[in-house]
């Protein structure tokens, strides 16, 4: 039986606060290239690793959420693609492609195949799988479509817009014949927003000194959907300047994540005077959705009007510089890490 270098990132002990490199090391591991008999598993050569916000909370020893915390010693694991070098499945067979929650190592020996799924190889780039047309372009998907219930020539901003969800949020809802406008960190990913993806208006939230001016300059006749990816300020000033009978939809607080007793928001009575529905929720919630959501978003791309920003970052090495960059917004689209190309 073959045994191999494996390479692998390890958590090293549960953080406080904001996640920082020190928090994760690389080590040299091994591992066999054959799934044990009778074990129904598969065996994988990881080729790209998926960076997210929610992984930060897994690395909290108290975390209480959807997903069990990751433990001290122990590999990493997220959403990745990868190849099928051995299996004990009759649903996978060597040589096919999938996606789903595998470790962030070089090589995975996956158990529970209820996480994986297998892909095609085909027009559509493999790590778009990671973006495009994986969990974030679910949560793209459902949160405009379901949560949100679009009108046309409704008025909608969206946080974090050059990021993996947010920079399918605003295509959707122009597609949909939404005026669109996102905010982002730089001027490099304002520019994106007004041109490469079609935003009609963008501004750089860290040069705005009031917030809630900003979104009226945006907006004077007021939001009707803020699809919220930050939370904090950027969600106190939204809601003042949403229309009545507004919508937010809370995806994810990553301007929250620095703090282990975050503010409050101030502006919450506004819910009450404008009679506004705020809903969190999670894609996990939508997976039934998920064939409606592949052949719609794959044929908008096949068709040129979706387009998708990828952050690519080489070797595993470089997976935990990749993702605590996430959260001082280092990244200009989603963030992947190529492990192997094959």
């Amino acid at each position: 039986m073959a045994v191999v270098p494996n390479k692998q990132v390890v958590l090293k002990w549960f953080i406080v606060g904001a996640p920082q490199e020190k928090d994760m090391e690389v080590r040299e591991g091994t591992a066999e290239l054959k799934v044990p008999e009778g074990s129904g598993g598969v065996l994988v050569k990881n080729l790209y690793l998926s960076c997210d916000p929610y992984m930060r909370g897994r690395m909290r020893e108290n975390y209480s959420s959807y997903i069990p915390p990751f433990q001290p010693g122990s590999v990493i694991e997220g959403f990745g693609v990868a190849k099928v070098i051995d299996s004990d499945n009759q649903n996978f067979k060597i040589g096919d492609y999938v996606s789903g929650i595998t470790g962030w190592e070089q090589y995975s020996l996956i158990t529970r195949n209820e996480h994986i799924k297998k892909i095609e190889k085909d027009d559509i780039p493999l790590p778009f799988h990671l973006g495009l047309l994986g969990m974030p372009g679910l949560t793209a998907y459902a949160g405009f479509y379901e949560v949100c219930t679009p009108k046309k020539g409704d008025y909608v901003f969206v946080s974090a817009a050059s990021g993996a969800v947010g920079q399918i949020v605003g295509q959707l809802a122009k597609i949909y014949g939404c005026y669109v406008v996102g905010s982002a960190g730089s001027q490099q990913k304002v520019d994106l927003l007004k041109g490469k993806l079609g935003f009609d208006d963008a501004f750089n939230y860290k040069e705005e000194s009031d917030l809630s001016a900003a979104l009226k300059r945006c907006f004077p006749e007021g939001i009707d959907i803020y699809f919220d990816n930050v939370g904090g300020a950027m969600l106190d000033a939204a809601l003042v300047n949403m229309r009545v009978h507004g919508r937010v939809a809370v995806c994810g607080m990553v301007s929250l994540h620095a703090y282990t007793d975050p503010e409050g928001i101030h502006n919450l009575f506004t819910l009450v005077q404008k009679r506004i529905r705020m809903e969190g929720f999670l894609q996990s919630d939508y997976l039934h959705l998920y064939p409606k959501f592949v052949e719609c978003v794959a044929n908008y791309y096949r068709q040129g009007k979706i387009v998708y920003l990828e952050d690519m970052k080489e070797g595993l090495e470089n997976a935990p510089a990749a993702f605590i960059g996430l959260f001082s917004g280092k990244n200009v689209g989603k963030q992947v890490v190529c492990v192997a190309r094959d």
